[in-house]
């Protein structure tokens, strides 16, 4: 018998049905209901009551059920005692893209309050090496866009960021309420260093590409949005970035982009073998932030 069966099993108990407890446990349907049969196997006897439209406790499941709640509970004190005897707190490894962005800070703070004693560390690290630095453990979270992702790397899609460009002052589209894609082609754009943000390079060519043009790529590139707001300011290009990083940006203005209106989709990516509470505390604050704040819903058309 292994721990996590008793937590898949404890999961499933609370939710009384496959997909949700799956989702709880970010694991697909099917692994669930093996690990389940495995274990009822072990024991030799029948926790669960199956049908097409229902899930049940089996009276021997109801039992078992009681005893794996004290077990797993025991486990996380026993857990919270050593750590406490090693005098250390917990420590989380979170990467960010940028500090300009305000997505993970926020979640980050509704982490914190449920975990007072966590220790948190920002890293500031490409979208790229955040995937390397997850599957050799240097990470415990990462946020960015997941369509690159490698196979020992999970997501969860939190955000559509409307997209916008910064402009100088005074340039004319400070004047216009939305920015129609198309008109960009009228002007030199700004890419990160395609090994810094190739996802996102990515996602702004094919956003013009859609609107029939390749962009005029301005020759310079640079490591940061502060950077980029600095060469926007001077006039020497424009800059598309999303909504979410457009506060104490001196010198520029932000425009949304329309025709088509655009989104990035933000994510927030761990090891798909980790299971630990703080991991799934980060996943489960971006649920309820996204839900609150309504970060999923997005207008008609987006470019993904």
């Amino acid at each position: 018998m292994e721990f996590r069966q008793l937590r898949y099993f404890v999961t499933l108990a609370e939710e009384l049905h496959f997909g949700r407890a799956a989702a709880r446990e970010h694991i697909v349907q099917s692994a669930l209901s093996q690990q389940l049969q495995r274990l009822e196997r072990e024991l030799g006897v029948r926790l669960l009551e199956r049908s097409t439209h229902h899930v049940g406790l089996t009276a021997a499941g109801a039992a078992f059920l009681v005893e794996a709640r004290q077990i797993i509970a025991q486990v996380d004190r026993a857990a919270r005692v050593a750590r406490s005897a090693a005098g250390s707190s917990p420590r989380l490894r979170v990467g960010i893209i940028d500090a300009s962005y305000d997505s993970m800070p926020q979640i980050l703070h509704e982490v914190q309050a449920r975990f007072p004693d966590l220790v948190i560390h920002q890293v500031e690290v490409s979208v790229p090496e955040q995937y390397q630095q997850l599957i050799d453990g240097r990470l415990d979270v990462g946020l960015g866009r997941a369509a690159l992702a490698p196979p020992g790397v999970a997501s969860h899609l939190f955000r559509q960021d409307p997209l916008g460009v910064l402009v100088p002052d005074g340039h004319r589209f400070t004047f216009l309420d939305g920015v129609p894609v198309a008109t960009l082609a009228e002007e030199p754009l700004l890419l990160a260093e395609d090994a810094q943000a190739p996802e996102f390079n990515q996602f702004v060519v094919e956003m013009c590409r859609s609107a029939g043009f390749t962009p005029a790529v301005y020759e310079g590139t640079v490591e940061s949005i502060r950077a980029a707001a600095d060469l926007v300011a001077g006039g020497r290009c424009l800059y598309c970035v999303p909504s979410s990083c457009i506060s104490a940006l001196p010198g520029t203005i932000w425009r949304p982009l329309v025709e088509p209106a655009s989104h990035y989709p933000w994510s927030i990516l761990w090891r798909a073998t980790d299971t630990s509470d703080h991991v799934r505390a980060i996943i489960s604050c971006a649920r309820a932030m996204s839900q609150r704040l309504g970060w999923l819903v997005t207008a008609d058309r987006t470019v993904g």
